[in-house]
């Protein structure tokens, strides 16, 4: 069976890895100052941070065009693909699962659409579309790489920390906005992904950047020295390089055992995150330990 792999926008992979790996990708829209955009076609990470500082309204996100999908799933039957595997982002923060799910319904005598929630966002689920191709080239059917990829999916975890909460809370994509609300200008929130509906839940409140790093890196060693795999991790900043260096450094130096990389928050995340977040993720590390 010939399978392609599908991913979108918000998993910011690099061109080589999408070329290589032959991944198609489906920009995510989003608007600033009633000017629409293309992620990663219309308008780079730079150029969106620039407009987020200087816009004089929030920005907001769609899902791709309907007839753009379907499209694109025509594209891959008539290139002779029988199979699609479609890796997107949480569909706690976006209805494109469920556009997705409603498509491989429609077009079931097309080609055969096997939507895969993600249950993350960013290089994270990038990772998982690496991993999905990687499977294909190795000869695995289709329902051995949709079992590994679960299990793989299964060993992501992650904490973050934004500058404030004003971007989740008025994007709505914070779960339990009420409960951190009234002190959004004093604190620096922790937040997860890692949750029971794989939803942006914050989970504490710490006073400094420099704590919350601190308390990141506690959770990570906690839960890293409970794992029977060896790990690959992962530090993202919202259009702060320096930041994101000065902290991956760090950690290097104290798990020269574990490989990490630095990544980034792009358009589409970032409207929600706002500038200055950081992230710290990890995962099973499969160039160490195949799936």
């Amino acid at each position: 069976m010939k399978i392609a792999v599908v991913t979108d926008s918000t998993a910011y992979l690099t061109g080589e890895e999408v070329r290589a790996n032959d991944i198609r990708m489906v920009p995510i829209p989003l608007v600033i100052d009633g000017q629409s955009f293309r992620e990663g076609i219309d308008i780079s990470t730079e150029e969106f941070y620039h407009r987020l500082a200087t816009s004089s309204s929030f920005p907001s996100t769609s899902q791709p065009p309907l007839g753009e999908l379907m499209a694109l799933y025509q594209g891959l039957a008539d290139e002779g693909y029988e199979a699609v595997i479609s890796i997107h982002l949480t569909a706690a923060i976006s209805g494109l699962m469920n556009t997705v799910h409603q498509l491989a319904e429609q077009m079931k005598d097309t080609i055969k659409i096997v939507p895969f929630d993600s249950h993350l966002t960013v290089k994270m689920m990038g990772y998982e579309a690496l991993e999905a191709a990687r499977l294909i080239k190795a000869g695995d059917d289709l329902d051995t790489i949709i079992a590994k990829l679960e299990h793989y999916r299964d060993t992501f975890n992650n904490v973050f920390v934004v500058d404030d909460l004003q971007n989740l809370v008025r994007g709505g994509r914070l779960s339990n906005a009420s409960a951190f609300i009234g002190s959004i200008l004093k604190i620096k929130p922790l937040l997860t992904m890692h949750t029971a509906n794989y939803a942006i839940e914050a989970f504490e409140k710490v006073r400094s950047m420099k704590k919350a790093k601190l308390r990141c890196e506690q959770i990570f060693n906690e839960d890293v020295a409970t794992l029977d795999y060896p790990v690959k991790a992962m530090v993202f900043h919202a259009n702060a390089p320096e930041a994101g260096e000065k902290w991956i450094e760090k950690l290097r130096a104290d798990h020269p055992d574990i490989s990490f990389e630095l990544s980034y928050f792009g358009p589409v995340i970032g409207t929600h995150l706002g500038q200055g977040a950081l992230a710290l993720a990890w995962m099973q590390d499969t160039a160490k330990k195949p799936l």
